[in-house]
């Protein structure tokens, strides 16, 4: 008896993300609700999309942001190799530039 109160306890509980909001309930990228008899496309795991074109859009728009993140790593990294890096020590507050 014991253990099936423990188990109700466990998964009875709602979800730690909005209170009595399901995880299937919406399309991620259109807020278009998901009917419980239609086909629910999944992206990354767990993201559900209400169509394979609201799906595809979203993998465009991470692609697109994976590849500005790149370029701006890729800036940051070689202006510091092409400029040169100047660092101030903070015990000394003596400037050090390297070529």
């Amino acid at each position: 008896m014991a253990a099936s109160v423990a188990c109700a306890f466990f998964f009875d509980a709602e979800p730690l993300g909005e209170p009595g909001r399901h995880a299937l309930d919406a399309c991620a990228l259109c807020a278009k609700p998901l009917a419980r008899n239609s086909d629910i496309f999944m992206y990354k795991g767990d993201t559900p999309f209400c169509s394979e074109e609201c799906r595809h859009e979203q993998m465009h728009h991470d692609a697109a942001y994976a590849r500005q993140a790149g370029r701006r790593k890729q800036q940051r990294s070689s202006g510091r190799r092409e400029g040169g890096e100047a660092s101030v020590s903070a015990k000394s507050g003596v400037s050090v530039a390297s070529y």
